[in-house]
């Protein structure tokens, strides 16, 4: 579920949330009669075996509303939804993978306040854990609400691990060192043939928000400004990141390990033809690997957490599919039903996981009986529902400081870093200072 849009574009895209139900502010818009014959226009980047997944559940709303037709467009990414609601032509519902432009959406008015209609219809928000809540409001607005969630966990390679006497999964980032080193093997000519665990970043689901967590590293502080430069966790993460590329015999035998591994979702996956024996990845690789690399045999654990940090294990980042209702959509009332339907409704949410094997967004569905749960999958389930969840902070600056330091963690594995506190103390002012335009209306 990826996604990428300028936050530019975003933030143009309205200055400020009407009034109304249509606008985004006001009160609720009413709930269509059971008979109503109307058509619900939805956008999402959903596309084939998945697109037909969501489809079906997007459908479910007829069991209550017969004569609603549902027209779901797939392939409409950020930047379309985007256009349509300047444009005057949103779609009823817009469905986005990228969580970390909510703080645009919400604070342009893009996305519709859906407090009205929670409040009327006496919706409890405590079902979704804090951490998915966290990231579909910004500054206390709620224009979205959670369509599946996902977890980053740690996955590994049984018969390496076999081979090499490992008999369980790391749980510290000084056991993952001490497996990567027994589970890398060398060509001849020094070049990397298996990787144990690869430090490339950004680079499959190595990106510094997926790693964060693990190492207790946040952010923004508490005074809403970036403190990377300050913090022992950031710094620690990136010493981390540098022992695995020294090891490795330096950064250009790594890029030239990584140039040879296959696209992340296509069937070369690095880890699915045994070139990777560890990795972070979301819940949704079970089903790659299923479809892709039946054969393989792998576990699943949650990701090694820093020494100093035994508290964090069993913690994971999170992010989600999101829904919403854009800013002009023409049939408000209906939409918020779709989104009731496929956000809270047990059996949907059920039905949606089992086939796109995403994270079900709520507790009761998290242990529904219908839940198709493998071991692999159970331990994403596990870190979902274990209180230790770290999502991305929403900003108004939508997604900048996350693409600040996983820039900032390129150049530092290259070696183009010479000082790392200096390095990092830069990449706080860039992020502050974009902070500091957009509160100031820039």
């Amino acid at each position: 579920m990826l996604g990428a849009v300028t936050v530019a574009a975003l933030v143009s895209a309205c200055s400020g949330a009407a009034s109304g139900p249509n606008g985004g502010s006001g009160d609720a818009a009413a709930a269509p009669a059971a008979d109503a014959k109307l058509t619900l226009t939805v956008y999402s980047k959903f596309t084939d075996r998945e697109y037909n997944v969501v489809t079906a559940g997007l459908n479910k709303l007829k069991a209550k509303f017969p004569n609603i037709e549902i027209k779901h467009e797939g392939q409409q990414d950020d930047d379309k939804i985007t256009q349509s609601i300047r444009g005057g032509n949103p779609p009823d519902v817009a469905i986005s993978f990228f969580t970390d432009n909510l703080g645009a959406w919400c604070s342009t008015g893009s996305f519709q306040d859906l407090k009205p209609y929670i409040d009327r219809d006496k919706i409890d928000l405590n079902q979704i854990p804090d951490a998915v809540r966290s990231y579909t409001e910004y500054q206390g607005k709620r224009c979205a609400m959670p369509l599946l969630a996902d977890v980053y966990g740690f996955y590994y390679n049984k018969d390496m691990f076999a081979a090499k006497g490992i008999t369980s999964p790391p749980k510290t980032t000084s056991e993952l060192f001490e497996a990567t080193k027994k589970l890398t093997e060398f060509n001849a000519d020094g070049s990397i043939k298996v990787a144990g665990f690869l430090p490339s970043m950004p680079f499959y689901a190595n990106m510094a928000q997926y790693w964060a967590p693990n190492f207790g590293a946040t952010y923004i502080g508490p005074d809403g400004q970036s403190h990377l430069a300050d913090s022992p966790e950031w710094k620690a993460m990136f010493d981390f990141q540098k022992q695995l590329v020294d090891f490795y015999g330096g950064h250009a035998k790594v890029e030239q390990f990584k140039a040879g591994l296959g696209e992340e979702y296509s069937a070369d996956h690095g880890f699915q033809r045994g070139k990777l024996a560890m990795m972070i990845d979301g819940e949704y690789r079970t089903a790659f690997i299923k479809d892709q690399a039946p054969e393989l045999k792998f576990g699943t654990a949650a990701p090694p957490v820093l020494d100093s940090k035994p508290d964090r294990y069993g913690g994971a980042f999170t992010t989600g599919t999101i829904i919403a209702i854009p800013k002009g959509a023409k049939n408000p009332g209906a939409a918020w039903e779709l989104i009731k339907q496929v956000t809270l409704d047990t059996s949907t949410l059920v039905e949606l996981s089992n086939g796109l094997k995403n994270v079900p967004s709520t507790k009761a569905a998290l242990s529904d009986p219908k839940l198709e749960v493998t071991p692999e999958f159970k331990t994403f389930l596990d870190l979902y529902n274990g209180g230790k969840l770290m999502p991305n902070p929403s900003t108004p600056i939508g997604d900048a400081h996350l693409k600040a330091v996983n820039d900032f963690a390129e150049k530092w594995q290259a070696g183009n870093v010479p000082d790392m506190i200096a390095g990092l103390k830069q990449v706080d002012a860039q992020i502050n200072d974009e902070l500091a335009q957009k509160r100031a209306g820039g």
